[in-house]
């Protein structure tokens, strides 16, 4: 059912710079689309917010992003890792901790975007490293993290329009979901386009889900498979597929057979144990 044109006219004039973004790892993907950057640049921006600095860190640190040696400094942590690396950890720790929230239901369905998002990246990072397209898993795992950002948008707005005592019932859950399906690509791609983020997000942002892709895509095609994936393992608002992943052309594409996707579905299990959820608002 359609939603509302009252709720619709409503979020259309909410401010684009609603808090789905932190600064510092915004400021870090545009220094790196530059190709014009210094180690030292990337530290001295990393470290201008503290905490987010130790949860690049704490991230960095976990089994599941590093290799076996600790770092101890942002530094560090691009010199081991690599500056585009340690620029997703500062994406996907800032992404973490925005997504909560002080209402009990939007807390709740806060949280399962996140594990939504952060298995999605973690997956899209696994594809490309396994089906031959190594150089390109810190891009897809970007696109993974970020492609569904225009929900996390629509529930910032809702939160707020709803604190001005309007449109009280667009916070359940229903109402919701049916907000997702008819406008979180549309907003999705308003915000990626604001924020000029690079191309290559912006395509898995308004074109990861919906019939026809860019065969030529390579990150899409990564992003559209492992989206479709997260519905067969509880990690997604949505319906189960309508067919087996096998029979995704995205699959056909990239080279997934049944083994890797079954052992697809068992790194998106994993996700779940290190995703950093934020504790509830």
């Amino acid at each position: 059912m359609p939603i509302s044109l009252t709720i619709r006219r409503l979020l259309s004039i909410q401010p684009i710079d609603l808090p789905v973004f932190h600064p510092i790892a915004l400021k870090l993907i545009h220094l790196l689309s530059d190709l014009d950057y210094t180690i030292d640049e990337l530290a001295d921006t990393a470290n201008d917010d503290q905490a987010l600095a130790g949860q690049i860190l704490n991230m960095a640190n976990s089994s599941s992003y590093s290799g076996r040696v600790k770092v101890e400094t942002i530094k560090d942590a691009l010199i081991r890792l690599g500056a585009h690396h340690v620029s997703n950890l500062a994406m996907a720790a800032s992404q973490a901790a925005l997504h909560a929230s002080h209402n009990g239901t939007v807390n709740a369905i806060m949280q399962e975007l996140w594990l939504h998002s952060h298995g999605c990246a973690v997956g899209c990072r696994w594809v490309a490293m396994n089906t031959g397209n190594r150089g390109l898993a810190e891009q897809a795992y970007l696109a993974g993290l970020l492609h569904d950002v225009g929900k996390l948008y629509l529930i910032k707005a809702l939160e707020r329009i709803t604190g001005a005592g309007v449109a009280q019932a667009a916070l359940e859950r229903e109402l919701l979901l049916e907000i997702f399906g008819e406008l979180h690509v549309e907003q999705g791609t308003r915000l990626m386009e604001h924020w000029n983020m690079p191309a290559v997000y912006r395509a898995a942002v308004d074109r990861h889900s919906g019939e026809h892709f860019d065969p030529d895509d390579t990150v899409l095609a990564i992003v559209r498979l492992v989206n479709a994936a997260t519905r067969t393992c509880g990690l997604s608002l949505g319906a189960e597929p309508d067919r087996p992943l096998v029979e995704f052309p995205e699959a056909a594409r990239l080279g997934l057979d049944e083994q890797l996707i079954a052992e697809l579905g068992k790194v998106l299990d994993g996700s779940r144990r290190v995703s950093f959820l934020p504790a509830p608002a």
